[in-house]
């Protein structure tokens, strides 16, 4: 017989060996118990830890975040302030916005689903550290992401019911995240619950503030109606306008060469010695007032003390971060708004703000906040 067809032979039956070997000595005794599948992969799928287990796993270590959140308005929809049913039917959806999977957490010793788990995947034993502290470990969404999610149920839309809280988003925030102002785990504004900077010393800002009287008056009530007043308004409003001064980051050749030449300490000070004076009513036109007082709903949520949907008074913010306006001058409210329309001075919010209002919109708020008072 030819040497090639003995070569030939020879490898179909080493072939032929290889695979019958392959078949009974390689698969498993349980491959063909149910068909063509292996009987103990079930149990074995069964036994390992999956990688999303549902927001009840979240509560033994995050009980605080996880009580905030069944309690809040998304755990429960109301109407009129009576319960009318469930809205998020399981329970906290906390991996809607945290990514990591749930069986990498320190509280698991996870078996990864796939070789590319295995490799990907860092698990904790003993609890020694949390993922979210390792870098390159994310476990959260990235905030662009995060306002996508809010967006998807409450951006302004015909059709969607109006019990859904909706916003216009240029008006409402601009490309400032969500969670800038809202509690992530319950999204109604807590204007009590946000934090305060420290408290300056107002006997030693008094001094300090000598310097400011000949624009902004001995008390903080200024002596040019398109200057601002500053008394009574808030500590950390006015700590944080400094900073911008001194920064840069908002313009005013006066007050940038005023600013640069303070401290940390020194900006606090003279913030706690203004806002511990009386402030009072500014006036303006009533007929303008009059007419501003509906438009002035849109600025509700921040601009006045119990926010969008409480009670409390208007122009006086419930979050010592932003400004009261209650009180201060018309003609200051007015070219402020201007500025923002034109873009000399910049915000997320304020400048979406401004750019959808009128001439007369801005005479009229103006002449509205103006005539409030700024005393609670």
């Amino acid at each position: 017989m030819p040497k090639h067809i003995v070569r030939l032979v020879s490898l179909i039956v080493a072939v032929a060996i290889i695979v019958f070997s392959a078949k009974h000595l390689l698969t498993p005794d349980s491959f063909y118990q149910y068909g063509h599948y292996r009987g103990n992969a079930v149990v074995e799928i069964a036994s390992k830890v999956p990688q999303l287990q549902g927001s009840a796993s979240c509560q033994s270590c995050h009980k605080k975040e996880y009580d905030i959140w069944t309690a809040g308005i998304h755990r429960k929809a109301t109407r009129n302030n009576a319960i009318q049913g469930v809205v998020y039917k399981y329970g906290p959806g906390c991996e809607v916005c945290h990514t990591g999977p749930a069986g990498n957490h320190p509280s698991k010793e996870a078996l990864p689903l796939s070789i590319e788990d295995m490799i990907t995947s860092i698990t904790y034993r003993d609890r020694k550290a949390h993922p979210a502290n390792v870098p390159g470990r994310k476990l959260m969404l990235s905030p662009e992401d995060m306002r996508g999610v809010c967006l998807n149920c409450h951006e302004k839309m015909p059709g969607r019911p109006i019990e859904q809280r909706q916003i216009e988003i240029e008006s409402h925030s601009g490309e400032e995240m969500c969670v800038k102002c809202h509690n992530p785990h319950s999204p109604k504004i807590n204007f009590a619950s946000m934090q305060m900077g420290p408290r300056g010393d107002a006997n030693a800002g008094k001094f300090l503030a000598s310097g400011c009287s000949s624009c902004h008056g001995e008390n903080g009530i200024s002596i040019n109606p398109e200057w601002p007043n500053l008394a009574g308004q808030h500590a950390d409003f006015l700590v944080e306008s400094l900073k911008s001064f001194k920064s840069g980051a908002r313009k005013n050749d006066l007050m940038n060469s005023i600013a640069a030449d303070l401290n940390e300490a020194d900006i606090r000070n003279v913030a706690a010695y203004f806002a511990g004076k009386s402030c009072g009513i500014a006036g303006s036109n009533k007929a303008k007032a009059v007419l501003g007082k509906d438009k002035a709903a849109n600025c509700a949520a921040c601009h006045s003390e119990g926010g969008l949907y409480g009670s409390g008074a208007p122009g006086v913010s419930g979050t010592p971060t932003w400004p009261n306006l209650a009180g201060q001058n018309s003609e200051y409210l007015a070219n402020t708004l201007r500025s923002y329309q034109d873009g000399s001075r910049i915000h997320a919010v304020m400048s979406s703000i401004a750019r959808n209002l009128s001439d007369s919109d801005i005479e009229e708020l103006a002449a509205y906040y103006a005539s409030m008072s700024c005393k609670k």
